[in-house]
Parts: structure tokens; C-alpha cells; sequence
């Protein structure tokens, strides 16, 4: 890179005035230290710099480069936490594709590595491994996108091994954490069963046991909430534990029976179950009111209702409410219920019940899972 002649009488009056050795100056600039040698001895001063206004400036000079010094190993870090642990390869990798934003240099000592190491980097070919892992990489970019962001290392490694990798956990793992890719998980809370009710209390015919022969063996539902610039949108679904595919919901601003009542009529007309299929609930005023409870006798569902205090009776149904808050909704803010609503579908049917992977359903979808045992 050829220098201009500014540049050239800038590097030696800061090497001159600044205080600083000049192997720390050279790297600052990015310059190697005879380079900056040779610039120095050919270097021709204009007009002598002494005087209180020279002595002022070069302390400013000073103070205004250990400023720059300062900021940036303190921003670099930031970005660079992830591959400190990780071989030198990798923190190679990481400095050449930020090497536009701070010095080489600069980096190089952050990340605790020579430049010489580096400049050799650059210049030998990647090995087989390497060039596997951008392959791999370019793979878990792709499906990363594809599952909204909510794959981490297990149902991704399932996701490559489908697309013909033959990869382990572990270098999926190392890829996703030296690039920074993972899911966001956050977590609010809003109590919505109210079980202080006048309603009858059904038994607990699932006692716990969330394992379903067939299909239309054993439903569950239950209502959860999600926040809105308009207010709170209460959501009910039911779900076929034999595949945990969902197979009715209904969403409203109020959570009252009908809510509940739309869920299982959805669920009714999709599978028409054969009488004695098992409706499991939590004991909210919603499931125990008397026109549910008919609701089901007429369709020969039988009632189930988790024991008193215990979220734990209906795991599968928290576990889909979870996965659809993490995964999805909490990703952002939601102007108005409609578009809440609308972005629940598109989860339901888009995501979840095609293409989302199951751990329980030996990682496949709830549908693929039905079309295996059909």
C-alpha cells in the first residue's frame, strides 16, 4: 500500500510527540515498525516545533490518540468475548472479518494472537476442516432463518443431518457460539386460571400420563395471554397429545367460556372423535362451566381436570405456550390484537404443526409424525 507524504509526516510527528514507543504507534497506524524507522530518519521538519503552543499540541495529540486506543479496546471485546476461548483459527477468522472495522493490529492483541500468525493465516489455503465448517456454517445460517430463530443445538444438528451433513452436536454447537448464533429466550408471567369457582371439579384421569395410544385418544387445553398495544389477547387451543399437533384455537379480548368453547368446536369438526376420548383441562371457570361441560358430553368426550395447584397436569399444553411466546411472539411488540392473531395462525400452520421438530416425537413435526403412523 504506498503512503501519501502527509500521511508519512503525520506517522513521524506523532511518533515524535506523542510519548509513545514506536512499536505502538507503528501498530497503530498499521504500519510496520522499519517502515516507520525509515520515515523518521528521512524525516525534514518545516519550521521547529518548541514553545508552550507546541508543547500543547503534542499533549493534545497524545491524549486524542490514547483516547482512540482506549475506545477501541473497549469495543472490541464486546464482539470478540465469544472467540477468546476458541483456537486460533477461529480468532483468525473473527479479526479477518473485522479487520475493516479496527486496525489488525489492534485486534491481533485483543484476541491474543501475533500478526505475523495472522498474516500467515491469510496467505496458507484452508484446510478440508475448514472449509466444512463455512459449509456447515452456510447451512446453519439457512435453517437458523427458517425456524424463526428458535433452534438451538440438538434440533438443529437434526435439521443438517435431514439436509445430508453427516455433523455431531458438538461441532454445531462450537459453529453456532463462535458466530453468535442462538435463540432468545425471555419470560413474562400472568396468572389466568381462575379455579375459585362454583363449577364441578372433574377428576384427574390423566394422573400425569401425557402418553396417547392413537390419535383422539387424549386432548388437553388451555388458555394463555398475549400482550398488545390494545390490551391483553387471551388464546385457547387444544392439542392431540398423541401428536402434539394443534388442533383447535380460538382467540378474543375476553377470556370467557365461549373462548374455550371455540377451541373445541374447531378441534370437533377437524378430527371427529369416536366417543371416549379424553379432554384434559386445568379447573378454570372457563372448562368447569356448564355449557363446556355439555359441550363435551355431547361430542362423548370424557372431562379431565388437573389436580389443585398443579401447572405441572397440563405440561404439554405450557410447553406449546411457551414455545410460541420464545419463539415467536415476544420476537417483538404487537400494535393491535388482530395482527397478534394473525401471526398465531401463521405459527400454528406455518411452523408448528408442519415443520417445527419435537423432542418427544423422536425430532419430527407433529404432521410428519401422523403420516408415519397412518
Amino acid at each position: 500500500m504506498k503512503h501519501t507524504e502527509d500521511f508519512k509526516r503525520e506517522a513521524v510527528r506523532i511518533a515524535l510527540s506523542s510519548g509513545l514507543s514506536r512499536t505502538r504507534v507503528a501498530a497503530d497506524l498499521g504500519i510496520g515498525k522499519s517502515t516507520l524507522a525509515k520515515w523518521i530518519v528521512n524525516y525534514r521538519p518545516d519550521e521547529p516545533a518548541s514553545g508552550p503552543q507546541a508543547d500543547l499540541a503534542r499533549e493534545n495529540e497524545r491524549l486524542r490518540l490514547e483516547n482512540r486506543i482506549l475506545r477501541e479496546e473497549r469495543e472490541i471485546p464486546k464482539k470478540s468475548y465469544p472467540v477468546l476461548r476458541e483456537p486460533k483459527a477461529m480468532r483468525f477468522a473473527f479479526i479477518h472479518g473485522h479487520r475493516h472495522e479496527w486496525p489488525i493490529e489492534r485486534l491481533c492483541q485483543v484476541l491474543r494472537v501475533s500478526a505475523r500468525g495472522y498474516r500467515a493465516w491469510t496467505s496458507r489455503p484452508a484446510c478440508q476442516r475448514q472449509r466444512t465448517d463455512l459449509k456447515v456454517l452456510t447451512h446453519i445460517r439457512e435453517h437458523f432463518a427458517l425456524s424463526n430463530g428458535s433452534y438451538g443445538r440438538p434440533r438443529m444438528t437434526m435439521e443438517l443431518r435431514e439436509a445430508g451433513l453427516d455433523v455431531g452436536e458438538r461441532r454445531v454447537g462450537r459453529l453456532m457460539k463462535a458466530n453468535g448464533i442462538r435463540p432468545v429466550r425471555t419470560r413474562r408471567h400472568k396468572m389466568t386460571t381462575d379455579s375459585h369457582h362454583q363449577s364441578d371439579i372433574a377428576a384427574n384421569l390423566l394422573d400425569g400420563n401425557f402418553l396417547a395410544e392413537g390419535p383422539n385418544r387424549k386432548w388437553a387445553g388451555d388458555i394463555s395471554y398475549i400482550w398488545t398495544a390494545e390490551g391483553w389477547l387471551y388464546l385457547a387451543v387444544v392439542i392431540d397429545l398423541f401428536s402434539r399437533r394443534v388442533i383447535g384455537w380460538a382467540a378474543s379480548d375476553r377470556m370467557k367460556k365461549d373462548l374455550a368453547i371455540r377451541a373445541l368446536d374447531m378441534a370437533v369438526r377437524l378430527r371427529n372423535p369416536a366417543p371416549g376420548c379424553i379432554f384434559h383441562s386445568d379447573r378454570g371457570s372457563q372448562y368447569g362451566s356448564h355449557d363446556f361441560q355439555k359441550k363435551l358430553l355431547a361430542h362423548g368426550l370424557l372431562a379431565s381436570m388437573s389436580g389443585k395447584g398443579n401447572c405441572f397436569d397440563n405440561a404439554a399444553v405450557e410447553t406449546f405456550f411457551k414455545s410460541l411466546k420464545a419463539e415467536w411472539l415476544w420476537r417483538q411488540n404487537w400494535p393491535t390484537r388482530r395482527q397478534a392473531t394473525t401471526a398465531i395462525f401463521q405459527y400454528i400452520n406455518g411452523f408448528y404443526n408442519p415443520r417445527r421438530r419435537h423432542s418427544y416425537l423422536g425430532g419430527i413435526s407433529p404432521l410428519a409424525f401422523e403420516a408415519r403412523v397412518a
